[in-house]
């Protein structure tokens, strides 16, 4: 009955391999289980190496470790929780390690050098941390008991001052705790960028207005981009001058207009000189002859 109880209580390799990272989950055999299960000859230290193994696994996803190392490193450690000193945890975990120290013969202190360095290693420490339980957590029973000396003390003792302190270290480490209110600032400051940005959308949304007034689309109007110009805005302050050649030379030119005629084919000039004069200016005057127009000799 007794041995099926420990059968029961043994690790599977299925069980290994959940603890374990995918990474590693290939090199958790039946023979590495077997090896897990038999880590000491005690039945209760063995149980607590398997339970370890199990417990701290999170350990093997933050570094690059080998499941042989974690398990060393687990069995040293589940000594030094035993009480166990940093050599003896040694030299339980690498038996056949530290007979061949002793078997050359290094002494005490040169195997303690050893010792201290695998005690510094990454993943002992890593493990390490697994294992600490908060302070208030730990000595949970003695501040119950400090709670009920104080208890004692204001309701039994002699002094009027000892049951007054009594009772005020009571209602200060006993009251509620206090809820706590957090406020959010979910504002908007002002900034003058963000002065720039409206001044431009105002300007751009008066912009739009003045072009649907002046009777463009507002499809085109809408994929317009920064700076573009649309076909049919209209630009104002602008007068528009024919300055093509008159046939006479005294004629006065044509009044100025707010818009442009509308495109003509204009007509050439008699004796048209070659086109690298320079203006069209000079074009109408070499263009007159006599008997057209004013006084001719």
């Amino acid at each position: 009955m007794q041995n099926q109880a420990q059968q029961s209580e043994l690790l599977t390799v299925e069980e290994a391999r959940q603890t374990v990272p995918k990474s590693l989950q290939s090199a958790i055999t039946q023979e590495f289980v077997d090896r897990i299960n038999g880590a000491a000859t005690d039945p209760e230290i063995a149980r607590n190496i398997r339970e370890n193994f199990v417990s701290y696994g999170s350990v093997l996803a933050q570094g690059n470790w080998k499941t042989e190392d974690y398990l060393n490193a687990v069995k040293y450690v589940s000594y030094k929780l035993m009480g166990m000193t940093n050599i003896e945890s040694y030299r339980r975990t690498f038996p056949d390690r530290y007979q061949t120290m002793v078997a050359r013969g290094d002494d005490e202190q040169t195997i303690s050098k050893y010792v201290a360095a695998y005690n510094s290693r990454k993943i002992v420490n890593a493990i390490y941390q697994q294992t600490m339980v908060p302070t208030h957590v730990l000595n949970q029973d003695l501040f119950q008991k400090a709670i009920n000396t104080q208890a004692h003390l204001m309701e039994s003792a002699n002094s009027e001052k000892v049951r007054m302190e009594a009772a005020n270290s009571l209602m200060t480490h006993l009251k509620p705790p206090e809820i706590k209110k957090v406020e959010l600032d979910i504002g908007i400051k002002e900034t003058e960028e963000m002065d720039e940005l409206r001044e431009m959308m105002r300007s751009m949304a008066q912009r739009q207005q003045d072009l649907i007034g002046q009777g463009v689309s507002t499809r085109e109007i809408a994929h317009q981009g920064f700076g573009q110009k649309l076909s049919g805005e209209v630009i104002e302050d602008a007068d528009y001058v024919d300055v093509s050649p008159s046939v006479s030379g005294s004629a006065a030119p044509p009044p100025a207009q707010s818009t442009p005629p509308a495109e003509a084919p204009a007509a050439a000039p008699q004796d048209a000189p070659s086109a690298d004069w320079p203006d069209q200016s000079s074009r109408s005057l070499l263009s007159f002859k006599p008997g057209q127009g004013g006084e001719g000799k």
